[in-house]
């Protein structure tokens, strides 16, 4: 229904107001303006624009102004509920549902429309959250890595923002301490408060209205986290987000604000200069502009996704795995083959056996980077990657070049070298033909699911954080 459509529609009930106000009935009221009873109904159910001429006969008749009848405010309750429910039969939330609509009725009550007009209220809510299924959750991650993709991963006018928050908080070399971060966010009207009980699914709050940033206590071991952090919480003010209208809206703004920190814990200005003279010294290494930084090795290695392509004409890719081998996090651009599902997805995917980033998991020593060349259906890679632990289990981080730029990299003498084939099933997921033969029909194992696949994405505005947790600690703290 169009916007004149529903002006109309409303015209028409405040005339049917008028009318029964005053006692007429459609051929009594059509016989004092001059047109016939049929016309007027037409009129008022929204079916028929008057002329003026009309509406001020009207007018007169119900004594009075004209600019009362087209005033765009509902004459009544039930006027308002009718309207109301038109609108929602109208729109495309319900349209699709291939529903007929219910035809309003006089003897039809108040309560009936009331009753419809919830459910109608409760398609448009869940529709307005934007319910993000995980095959959804997975297309909207798709598009924005293929789109980062074309971009070289890399954004222009984030490290120019970045760049020049740095220089007004006084940061020009070395390593972002915490107390250059805190004169970032008091730049910007912000303290930073570091408490116990942050909702558990909040990595941190912002309270806008009293000017506080909430975090974790500063007492977490290292702390690095905290900087990074601070500056995504500082991000979205700076970046102008507002609620996200859906979920590939909120995963643009999640990559935004890390975008931003990785900015600010390593400048574009210091980080390429560092990267560049590597490259004359050919000793690019991770760890190295890991250290430079004082930052993790998977965001230098990320960092590096955005930078050498753009700076140094490198192609890479970077891969985190977990311990059962599926992909976490990805990037490339150097076509190394990633296992896919229907959608074009790449993360949850489980990384081909004769990877690095599988393989270094029986590494006896895992506090160095592991080499290694690895020929592929596109080609012969070269990787370094690095193994870690957190709570929730090991990981790897890889990143990788093709062949030809190894040779700027340290490692690139590795003697160790395997052949993938994947996503060729006999690669690494088939076993041999005579285990097969052995076995078949005689073991039967039973799969270890992931609960996240039976239940889609939460429904709050921000995926993930419990809204009303977070208002919670608000409340408490304000």
């Amino acid at each position: 229904m169009s916007p004149s459509s529903l002006e109309l529609a409303t015209l028409g009930h405040r005339i049917r107001h008028e009318r029964v106000a005053h006692g007429f009935t459609l051929d009594e009221l059509g016989a004092r303006v001059g047109v016939a009873g049929s016309q007027l109904s037409l009129i008022e159910n929204g079916k028929r624009e008057p002329k003026l001429s009309l509406l001020q006969a009207i007018a007169e008749v119900a004594g009075i102004e004209v600019t009362q009848l087209l005033s765009p405010e509902p004459p009544n309750h039930r006027a308002a509920l009718e309207i109301e429910l038109e609108r929602a039969q109208a729109g495309s939330v319900f349209r699709q549902l291939g529903i007929a609509p219910v035809r309003i009725t006089k003897g039809m009550s108040d309560d009936t429309i009331e009753s419809i007009l919830g459910l109608h209220r409760e398609l448009q809510r869940r529709e307005r959250e934007a319910i993000a299924t995980p095959e959804e959750a997975r297309r909207a991650n798709t598009e924005l890595r293929l789109r980062m993709r074309e971009r070289n991963n890399y954004l222009p006018e984030i490290e120019r923002l970045a760049e020049n928050q740095l220089k007004a908080a006084g940061h020009t070399s070395g390593a972002l301490t915490h107390r250059t971060v805190s004169i970032m966010a008091e730049q910007l009207g912000f303290e930073l408060i570091y408490v116990n009980d942050l909702p558990h699914s909040a990595r941190s709050v912002t309270d806008l209205e009293n000017g506080r940033i909430y975090l974790p206590p500063a007492s977490i071991p290292g702390g690095h986290g905290l900087r990074s952090m601070a500056l995504q919480a500082m991000a979205h003010r700076l970046l102008g987000h507002q609620r996200p209208a859906d979920y590939a809206d909120f995963l643009q703004q999640r990559l935004e604000i890390n975008y931003f920190a990785a900015c600010c814990l390593m400048p574009e200005t210091s980080s390429v200069a560092f990267l560049q003279q590597a490259k004359k010294d050919r000793n690019l290494a991770v760890e190295d502009f890991r250290d430079a930084f004082g930052v993790t090795h998977e965001a230098a290695g990320m960092r590096m996704t955005n930078l050498l392509t753009q700076h140094l004409d490198i192609p890479l890719h970077f891969l985190r795995v977990d311990g059962s081998g599926a992909i976490s996090r990805v990037y490339e651009n150097d076509e190394l083959p990633l296992p896919m599902d229907v959608t074009g997805a790449v993360e949850g995917q489980i990384a081909c056996r004769r990877f690095l980033a599988r393989s270094a998991f029986e590494e006896q020593n895992r506090t160095t980077e592991h080499y290694q060349y690895t020929d592929t259906p596109h080609g012969t890679f070269w990787c370094s990657t690095q193994t870690g632990t957190t709570s929730d289990g090991e990981f790897s981080i890889t990143v990788g070049v093709p062949f030809d730029d190894a040779k700027w990299f340290r490692g690139r003498e590795a003697s160790k070298r395997v052949t993938s084939t994947c996503p060729d099933e006999s690669c690494c997921r088939r076993a041999p033909a005579e285990v097969t033969r052995r076995w078949e029909g005689k073991a039967w194992p039973s799969a270890r699911v992931h609960m996240q696949m039976f239940s889609p994405l939460p429904r709050g505005a921000f995926p993930g954080v419990d809204d009303s947790e977070v208002y919670a600690f608000l409340d408490r703290h304000a």
